[in-house]
Formats: C-alpha cells, sequence, structure tokens
C-alpha cells in the first residue's frame, strides 16, 4: 500500500483511534461478520485477529467482504471525486462569486451534502475556500504594486466597499497599510525569558501578528523591523503581557489552548493547512503526508511543508506537531530543539506516550529520542 500507513500496527492504530485522516489510504475486514469499513467507522471494535487490511474497495469487495452499511467505504472514492469537481469550479474563476446552491447544481448533488462533504474533506466551507482565494489574490496584486481599487475588482471583490467589510478575515490588515508594507499601521510587541528562551510576542488593534522563539531579544526585535519595515513599531510590555502569560501557561502545561486573536495573513492552501494544523489535538503529531491528504492533495507535501515553514505565529498555529513521514523532527523556524521540547512537554502534560517506532531526525529510535528531548528542555530550563 502506498500511503502514510505502512505497517499493520500503523493501520491496527489508526483503526482503533477511529482516525479520520486515514480514511481512503486503506480498509479494514472483518471475518467474523464479513464486511470492510472506513478506519474511523463508529461500529464496535473488531478483535484484532479477525481483521485484514486492504488498499482499495475493490480489493475487498473481491476477497469476498461486502461495504458496512454505517460508514459506507465505498462511497469515498465518489465523494473524493465530487469535492475535487467543486473545487475545480471555484478555481476556473476567481472573480466569480457561486453560491452554495450554484455550485451544487454545477456538481448534480444537494446543497447540503456538498456542504457536509466540502466541509469534512477540504477542512473549510466552499464560502470559506472562496474567500481565502479573493485574500491570495488580492495579496498579489496589492504586492505587484496595483492600486486598491483595482487589486480588489481583479481579486472578485464587488466594491471597495466589501472589501473592507471583509477584510479582517481575509487580509488580516488594511489593504493600504499590507501594500505599504505596514505604512501607517501601529504595531506593539514585548519580550520575554520563556523555557523555550526568548520570545517576542507583536500585536496590531486586531490581534497578534507574531510570535517568535530566539536566543536574543534584540535580534527578535530586529527581525520584526524588518518584516514591518513602515509601521510604527512600540515596545509595550504591559499591553503584550496578557499574551504572554498564555504562551507561560502553555509551555508550563497548565493550558492546552490559547484565547489570542490573531491577525496574520496567507494564501489559500496555506489557510487550508493552518486550519488543518490548529485541528491536531494537543499531545498529537501528524506527518506532512497526512496532512497533504486530509487537505485531498497527497502529493502536495512539499507544499504543507512550505506552509507550515511561513508560519509566524508559533504555538498559536501549531506547526511544530507535524513531522516527517519517518518521525523526524525536520522543518522548525525556531529550532529542531525547540520543537523537540515542545513534542516532549505535550507528550507528558497531555498523557500520550510516544510511538514506539519514533524516530529522531538522527534516526535513532524512540527511547533515544525521548532522552534527547528531555535533555533538551532540560537545558532551555537552565537557559531561561
Amino acid at each position: 500500500m502506498n500511503t502514510a500507513y505502512h505497517t499493520d500496527a500503523e493501520r491496527w492504530d489508526a483503526v482503533v483511534e477511529r482516525d479520520a485522516q486515514a480514511d481512503g489510504a486503506f480498509f479494514y475486514a472483518v471475518a467474523t461478520t464479513g464486511v470492510f469499513c472506513r478506519p474511523s467507522c463508529a461500529s464496535r471494535l473488531p478483535r484484532r485477529e479477525n481483521v485484514a487490511f486492504y488498499a482499495t474497495t475493490d480489493d475487498a469487495c473481491a476477497a469476498g467482504f461486502r461495504p458496512c452499511k454505517r460508514c459506507r467505504p465505498d462511497g469515498l472514492p465518489r465523494d473524493m471525486a465530487i469535492v475535487e469537481r467543486a473545487c475545480a469550479a471555484l478555481d476556473a474563476d476567481p472573480q466569480a462569486r457561486l453560491t452554495l446552491a450554484q455550485l451544487s447544481e454545477a456538481v448534480h448533488v444537494s446543497p447540503f451534502h456538498l456542504q457536509r462533504l466540502f466541509k469534512r474533506i477540504v477542512g473549510v466551507s466552499p464560502r470559506e475556500y472562496q474567500a481565502a482565494r479573493r485574500g491570495a489574490a488580492l495579496r498579489e496584486a496589492l504586492q505587484r504594486g496595483e492600486g486598491v481599487t483595482r487589486a480588489a475588482l481583479d481579486a472578485g471583490f464587488n466594491s471597495p466597499s466589501r472589501l473592507y467589510d471583509s477584510v479582517a478575515g481575509e487580509l488580516g490588515m488594511a489593504p493600504s497599510a499590507y501594500r505599504k508594507k505596514g505604512e501607517g499601521l501601529r504595531v506593539h510587541y514585548a519580550s520575554a525569558a520563556t523555557a523555550l528562551g526568548q520570545v517576542l510576542v507583536a500585536a496590531t488593534d486586531k490581534g497578534i501578528c507574531r510570535i517568535a522563539f530566539g536566543d536574543d531579544a534584540v535580534e527578535l526585535a530586529q527581525s520584526l523591523r524588518h518584516a514591518f519595515a513602515n509601521a510604527e513599531l512600540v515596545e509595550d510590555q504591559a499591553r503584550i503581557a496578557p499574551f504572554i502569560d498564555q504562551i507561560d501557561a502553555y509551555l508550563r502545561g497548565r493550558r492546552e489552548t490559547f484565547d489570542l486573536p490573531l491577525d496574520v495573513s496567507t494564501t489559500a492552501f496555506r489557510q487550508r493547512v493552518w486550519d488543518a494544523l490548529r485541528h491536531i489535538p494537543y499531545g498529537e503529531t501528524r506527518s506532512y503526508t497526512q496532512i497533504a491528504e486530509l487537505l485531498g492533495v497527497p502529493r502536495a507535501v512539499r507544499a504543507v511543508a512550505s506552509a507550515c515553514a511561513s508560519n509566524q505565529v508559533a504555538l498559536a498555529i501549531p506547526c511544530h506537531r507535524v513531522l516527517q513521514k519517518g518521525g523526524s523532527l525536520a522543518g522548525y523556524r525556531w529550532g529542531l530543539a525547540r520543537k523537540a521540547a515542545l513534542l516532549d512537554a505535550e507528550a507528558r502534560h497531555g498523557g500520550v506516550e510516544q510511538a514506539p517506532g519514533e524516530r529522531g531526525e538522527n534516526g535513532e529510535n524512540g527511547e533515544n529520542a525521548r532522552v534527547r528531548r528531555n535533555r533538551n528542555i532540560n537545558d532551555m530550563d537552565d537557559a531561561a
């Protein structure tokens, strides 16, 4: 099976966990019932010795099994095809604004059914997908130096007023400020020592625009000035303190989620990746391959990795929870040691044991990886 689930042990774990991300990667059949299911099927868990795995529904049917009436595994390829046609219709004309009724008519399914399928497979609704595409087109036009009005019309906004009504969710800051690299924008920031070294948090009036880790607060501030070259930067410890307090509580295992308003901009695809990252439970990890498959683009593994690397708000968008397919800790803009320490802390505080076959970035086994991670976080505690 050419999937992220290479061994029967990995496939069985997915069945036990009812992992929806494994749907379509393989199917499992139960000898005692003669039925085959998706990994996420909510039916009673069978005994391991009665289970066999198949790469496709055709393979399962050829072996004499019939599809489960509860999870309907034979409908998955059809569902994917429907969503792919819907995405193609939305991508055909970035300026078009298709209603759910128009889109469902184009792909020949009911609006309710399409909404449910699109949300489950893509991770966002058709309306949110279109909004993200308009935001990406707007950013590209502004970066080319086009005026706000022309850029808005080219991106599919019917009028400047409609643009400004929805800009907070689609762009992250005023179009003029984005075009002028923050000119006219006020950004408050502060830094503090944590168990992971220095953290810098920056925020506009609308929300957090940067959470960055490093070894030197001065270097972090210089990087912020480079990113917002024309903005007014105001160091304001009191204003940023509540945000830093949440980060500190998170690093100490006293909270698992954030209540942080974000003010970040990204492309349509990267927004889909970031939404998928925010749905990874505390204490768990996913591979880049799994995220790509979840988004319905299994060949876009490098694009997923690029989206993770572009993340400017550490922890709030938990890109540290994404690993290479073999468990390697490659790819973290704030350093692999911090990524290892974060994963170790989340596993301990969340009560989640590392997978027995986990591999470190140098190929060490799971036990050695855990020892190395403990050493990393202890070293950071001493440095702080």
